[in-house]
């Protein structure tokens, strides 16, 4: 829904986003899934343990869980949203159906649920989206030469355009967004990081990462060809378009009104399909984030595995709970109105300190915790007054993080290595030692 409704709004330029996916994943291959393999970890924040210490992996599995109840709420909200748009059902009562029944099959089958539920959902979510996209190219009269044409008239093919606006997409802030973002999002985040966990081999690791790549530039392309369609089609029949509908309302708007019964509830399927594919495997993560680097690090008394499951149910029974009342407050807010800014806000504030921290300890042995942390004391709020005190698009809040981030960061602990006299990072946790740890890799 956010794809097509920011195409549909401004442009075309997440093009570029699609057309890095395949680019990233082998930096991702070479810089970060080594190191998850070698010290084989159950999340991707053990590494930051091995590499900075204890405080540093609590502080970062805070901003991740911060991160992701903030995403779970938009992605609980999103098709809420569009439940409302086709069927009038009250926002409320449609966002507490959603956090309900993505909660309980998640807290009854784990990460297998998540798993094999998200194998169909990737089925219904692609097969929904072509099936829009060869209704518009039908229902626009000329076709898809009439919808390019259409959008290259209107400015929405907005791509290779290489200049900086703080206050529109461009192809260049979306290739520096993007990369960075995907470098987080696949590379440090624990909800993707989480299902290549569950691959045997790094091999298999490596083959999962290419396919996902592939799979953006295909399924990001397909929606912002859909988004520009229903551009199209509702300039081409004004008459069709409801009053006081958002860009984000359009897909399920057109879905519920210009295709055949049936089909229609078949392709809003696809819709929930997306957003419950994204909440089980966040309520999953989140609650494995929260037993491993949390609750097992601090506990004195071993328990069973019986025992930790029941808990883990209980914990995405909980966060459930909480990312549902998070869609409350995103309904309520000026977020709401955009999904891909509402889930940008988030991102730019907790998920871009947490790259700066992975790409520091990667690649330089200088970087420690208290530096990290002076820059994550400055970068958080600087984000958010980027946010709500100006005007600039949403786009750039990731860059903006990251970069505040890194440049205090590093300096940061260069002063307070020298002034604590504090050892360097070992050699063994950077690319440049990694080799050292080559003895626990896989087979």
């Amino acid at each position: 829904m956010g794809v097509p409704g920011t195409a549909y709004a401004e442009n075309i330029a997440l093009l570029v986003q699609a057309m890095l996916s395949p680019i990233v994943a082998p930096v991702l291959i070479v810089t970060f899934y080594p190191f998850y393999r070698l010290l084989r970890v159950t999340t991707s924040y053990e590494y930051i343990l091995s590499r900075y210490g204890r405080g540093a992996r609590f502080t970062v599995s805070t901003l991740f869980v911060l991160l992701r109840l903030g995403w779970l709420g938009t992605v609980i909200y999103a098709p809420a949203l569009a439940l409302t748009t086709v069927t009038g059902i009250d926002l409320y009562l449609a966002i507490t159906f959603m956090g309900l029944l993505a909660t309980a099959y998640t807290a009854l089958g784990g990460l297998s649920a998540v798993l094999w539920t998200d194998v169909l959902q990737f089925v219904i979510l692609v097969g929904g989206a072509i099936w829009v996209a060869v209704s518009l190219t039908v229902a626009v009269p000329g076709g898809a030469r009439e919808i390019l044409d259409l959008a290259q008239k209107t400015d929405h093919m907005h791509v290779l355009s290489w200049q900086f606006d703080l206050y529109q997409m461009t192809g260049i802030i979306v290739a520096i967004s993007y990369f960075l973002q995907l470098l987080h999002d696949y590379g440090a985040d624990q909800v993707t990081v989480q299902r290549l966990f569950a691959v045997k081999t790094f091999r298999g690791m490596a083959k999962a990462t290419i396919f996902n790549g592939f799979a953006d530039l295909i399924i990001i392309s397909l929606l912002l060809y859909v988004g520009i369609g229903l551009f199209a089609y509702f300039h081409t029949f004004p008459a069709e378009l409801g009053d006081g509908l958002k860009s984000d309302q359009m897909l399920p708007y057109y879905i519920m009104h210009a295709l055949p019964n049936g089909v229609s509830g078949l392709v809003i399927t696809g819709i929930f399909a997306a957003a419950m594919s994204s909440m089980d495997s966040g309520i999953n993560s989140v609650g494995t984030v929260l037993m491993n680097d949390f609750i097992r690090p601090v506990r004195k008394q071993p328990r069973s595995d019986q025992q930790d499951v029941l808990l883990a149910r209980y914990l995405t029974l909980g966060l459930g709970v909480v990312a549902t009342l998070v869609a409350f407050l995103i309904s309520k807010i000026e977020l709401g109105e955009r999904i891909l800014k509402a889930s940008s806000s988030f991102l730019g504030m907790f998920g871009a300190p947490i790259l700066a921290l992975f790409v520091l300890g990667i690649f330089t042995r200088r970087a420690n915790f208290q530096g990290w942390l002076v820059s994550v004391l400055v970068a958080i709020p600087a984000t958010l007054w980027l946010q709500n005190a100006t005007e600039v698009h949403f786009i750039y809040y990731f860059p903006f993080g990251f970069t505040i981030s890194l440049l205090i960061a590093y300096p940061a602990s260069v002063a307070l290595g020298m002034l604590l006299d504090s050892p360097l990072g070992e050699k063994r946790f950077t690319i440049w030692g990694r080799g050292q740890l080559v003895s626990a890799a896989d087979p």
